[in-house]
């Protein structure tokens, strides 16, 4: 509900400061490239605005999460910016398998994300190199989310944006006591209930603490299943003085979630959008298995894998940082976060291709992975007339373990299945079919300046260095399911000792201003099991070791240039920008989902070329309608060889990401009441490298409204809200690409988008 938040209009200056808009406040950024720290603390609903910076960069506030219906992933809410395409399967964006963010044609494995300074990695579904902030922070708990769509600042703890980078800050604990209480009820029998206990300043010193939890619980819209979510919260802030802070946080997560069907498009045309796994009907699965088919799945082009039994995956995590933020001399600050990261996970699948030893057709596949990440963040500013000196260090160590097994099912009518919803003891498995255990260190420097020229041009200037190693052992391999009596096993780095980054910011007038930047990054090798699809998975030990002498760490060279401009009833921004890639690394996939087997291949360069146009028109009588634009043309700059032949991928379009999208939304305020309706087009996105595959393009509209009927005795705010999602009830693709993507042809791997979906909470402040 909140207006226009990302409108580019601030002034440039040195630092924050606060000017009024139509309807809403401004905090502008710092100038110069905007840093990892926090913004400063702040009403929950101001805006913050990317004006002053030579990137572009826009924030979303937690007004904007709180006009979304309760648990909606802050990564959703993001989808409403110019070139961003979050995919997700489900209404709230939280069934984890589905999502999937892409910026500026920049895919989620290319990004960088942290929560405060916690490092996020990628925050793809496995936790190899990350965690999903869905696991790490509740939604609710979420001050403000800041994107840089071209790249991050060289401060970002990063080893894996190649392009932009997403922040995540969470909310301080009030200094007034007092809490939150919500719920939430809406279609598939969903229930989400968030409390949450300030504790207000304790003593003198400022001692503050919250603690929240959330529970949340629905069905699937197709299919069976209810997937189950628990999360608690809790931070503490200790001010020493007027010059330190020290701070700490807790997030403890468990997530129980049963999968939808992925699916091709042959499946979506021949069996229909709301086709899906057969459980809790193991009999139809037990038969299909054996060959016959009661649902028309023989009507596809393959029977077998139009559905199984179930899959599903579990989730345990913990994440705990500390940070102390200070002030050691005039202009100088120091702020340095240690965390600890544990992650927990159990994904299943019910396959017919390996039986089970008591002749059942059936057997559970089930994949264990486990982690444990430690590292320190630490950062050091100096203002010096007028420069803005930044320097500091990133260390972490990643230990990380995945493996694979094969569980019985019963015979039919002779015992219940193997439950998806929980973790099966590895000792009962009839097969091990392979174990690897990674660790990984990975070290990063940085050094940049901001250089005020003039009072309206600022220069900003810097580098980081960036050394991630990784190294593989082999825990166990079962040559009759590998067919290799060996695994291949060792290390493999990534390094780049400069990595620059210069931008210029020219406030032209008071309320317009031009920005250009130019940076280069450096993605480290993902790293993953057997046929998984990663540099360490490849099954030849000969390979691997070829692979150690000529494989080279993924670059791109990032252009962006800009002009924002503000004025009473207008602010706008107008964005062109173009990427070079080089040493591209795709993942083709192949075969069946469940019984599929991945290759890496080096297809060198990839050039992408884009522009953004957006606008908010803010109207008398608290109304605003804002409205984006985008253009992404990303093509493969070579063919490349494989042991089949030739693949003329060159000039192909990207596969996953839309060359056009639009936004468009219009906000309503008046006193307690406020309201918007949201617009999101999406043009075709390919599956297949040769584009021979498309989902089709989609108009998803949705409505939200809000209701603070103010102070009620000791309750200080009672609200309502109603949510719609998919308003028109449109039938649509909402994922490309979730189990990859074939060279050429159609792949299962679309996710069809839910149907009309209502929600509605009650909340309450004390």
């Amino acid at each position: 509900m909140a207006s226009s938040p990302w409108a580019a209009a601030a002034e440039a200056v040195s630092g924050p400061v606060q000017k009024k808009t139509s309807n809403a406040k401004a905090t502008v950024a710092r100038a110069g490239a905007a840093r990892t720290l926090p913004p400063a603390a702040a009403a929950e609903d101001i805006q913050v605005y990317g004006g002053g910076s030579t990137r572009q960069m826009a924030t979303v506030t937690s007004r904007e999460l709180r006009a979304a219906a309760p648990g909606t992933s802050a990564m959703k809410i993001l989808a409403r910016l110019p070139s961003v395409n979050f995919m997700s399967a489900d209404p709230f964006g939280a069934y984890e398998w589905s999502t999937r963010i892409t910026v500026r044609g920049f895919s989620q494995d290319q990004l960088g994300f942290t929560l405060d300074d916690i490092p996020l990695g990628n925050m793809e579904y496995d936790s190899e190199r990350g965690l999903n902030v869905n696991r790490s922070i509740i939604s609710e708990n979420i001050r403000s989310t800041t994107v840089s769509q071209g790249a991050g600042s060289v401060e970002m703890p990063s080893s894996t944006n190649l392009g932009g980078t997403i922040q995540f800050y969470s909310s301080d604990p009030r200094d007034v006591a007092g809490g939150t209480i919500q719920q939430t009820f809406g279609s598939n029998s969903t229930f989400r209930t968030y409390a949450r206990a300030d504790s207000g300043k304790l003593n003198s010193t400022g001692t503050k603490f919250f603690i929240a939890y959330a529970h949340s619980t629905l069905n699937k819209w197709k299919g069976a299943g209810e997937n189950r979510y628990d999360q608690f919260n809790a931070k503490l802030v200790q001010p020493f003085g007027d010059y330190t802070t020290w701070s700490t946080y807790f997030d403890w997560s468990n997530r129980k979630e049963v999968d939808y069907q992925d699916l091709s498009m042959n499946y979506i045309d021949t069996l229909g959008q709301r086709w899906d796994n057969y459980y809790p009907d193991y009999a139809a699965a037990y038969r299909a298995a054996q060959g016959i088919y009661t649902h028309g799945e023989d009507k596809t082009n393959d029977a077998l894998d139009a559905a199984y039994y179930a899959g599903s995956g579990l989730r345990q995590d913990f994440v705990g940082s500390t940070t102390l933020d200070t002030h050691v001399g005039p202009g100088m600050t120091w702020r340095t976060t240690a965390y600890a990261i544990a992650d927990n996970g159990f994904s299943t699948w019910v396959t017919p291709y390996n039986a089970s030893p008591n002749g059942a057709p059936l057997s559970m596949q089930g994949r264990d992975e486990g982690g444990q990440r430690f590292g320190i963040v630490s950062n050091f500013n100096w203002r010096y007339k007028n420069n803005n000196f930044h320097t500091g260090v990133w260390f972490e160590n990643n230990h990380y373990i995945q493996n694979r097994r094969l569980y019985q099912e019963p015979l039919l009518g002779e015992g219940q299945p193997l439950s998806p919803y929980h973790w099966q003891n590895t000792q009962d498995a009839f097969l091990d079919e392979w174990g690897y255990v990674f660790n990984t260190n990975t070290f990063q420097y940085h050094l940049d300046d901001t250089y005020h020229i003039l009072p309206n041009l600022q220069l900003n200037a810097g580098f980081k260095s960036l050394l991630v190693t990784t190294r593989s052992g082999i825990l166990f391999n079962n040559p009759a399911f590998t067919g290799q009596d060996t695994l291949p096993s060792g290390g493999l780095t990534a390094s780049a000792a400069f990595l620059p980054q210069v931008g210029i910011n020219w406030k032209v007038t008071r309320n317009d201003e031009l920005f250009f930047d130019v940076s280069k990054n450096m993605s480290s090798y993902a790293f993953s099991g057997w046929n998984q699809g990663s540099p360490f998975g490849v099954t030849d030990p000969t390979a691997f070791r070829q692979q150690q002498k000529n494989l080279r760490p993924q670059t791109a060279w990032v252009f962006e240039a800009g002009y924002r401009m503000h004025r009473k009833w207008f602010d706008g921004l107008l964005t062109a920008y173009r990427a070079n890639f080089a040493n591209r690394l795709l993942t083709i996939a192949q075969g069946s989902i469940i019984n599929s087997y991945a290759t890496v291949q080096n297809v060198g360069g990839v050039t992408m070329n884009g522009l953004e146009a957006s606008g908010t028109i803010h109207f008398p009588q608290h109304i605003s309608w804002y409205n984006s634009f985008s253009w992404n043309r990303a093509t493969y700059d070579n063919n490349y060889s494989t042991a089949t032949g030739l693949v003329n991928v060159r000039g192909k379009q990207e596969p996953n990401v839309p060359i056009l999208m639009w936004k468009s939304q219009i906000t309503y305020n008046y006193k307690g009441f406020s309201a918007d309706i949201d617009e999101n087009y999406e043009g075709h996105r390919y599956v297949d490298y040769m584009n021979t595959v498309a989902a089709p393009h989609y108009f998803i509209t949705n409505l939200g409204a809000r209701y603070d009927f103010g102070k009620f005795g000791f309750v200080q705010n009672l609200a309502l809200q109603f949510n719609v999602y998919n308003l028109l009830n449109q039938k649509w693709i909402a994922v490309v690409g979730e189990e990859g993507n074939p060279v050429q042809g159609d792949y299962q791997s679309f996710m069809p988008g839910a149907p009309r979906q209502f929600f509605g909470t009650v909340s309450a402040n004390f």
